[in-house]
């Protein structure tokens, strides 16, 4: 398995809660089943499950259709809570993208 930092779990941290939010948000446009979420955020059944709940809950995810017996979501873009976690997402992933080129730029000049 390869696993690649995320810079927004780096900053929030690497709960399950937050890497699913990292990949829900990433790929926005698509829809998954659980599993595939589940392994795209490289948590682990259980915990996902407990993540997932909570989801559900607060309505962040949103079920989108069936296929067989799989049912597929996708993040809720209509709701305005979710809304802001996607511009906190890239925010984020801009602010520390800055940072570290700041930091290469004076490494190359010095």
């Amino acid at each position: 398995m390869n696993k690649q930092k995320s810079i927004f779990a780096g900053y929030l941290g690497y709960s399950p809660m937050i890497r699913i939010l990292n990949f829900l948000i990433l790929g926005k446009d698509f829809d998954y089943s659980m599993t595939e979420i589940a392994e795209g955020s490289h948590v682990g059944w259980t915990s996902f499950t407990r993540a997932w709940k909570e989801l559900e809950k607060r309505k962040v995810i949103a079920h989108t259709r069936n296929i067989g017996r799989a049912k597929l979501y996708k993040l809720n873009t209509e709701d305005p809570t979710v809304q802001k976690l996607v511009k906190l997402h890239w925010e984020i992933i801009k602010t520390e993208t800055d940072k570290m080129l700041g930091k290469k730029k004076i490494i190359a000049t010095s």
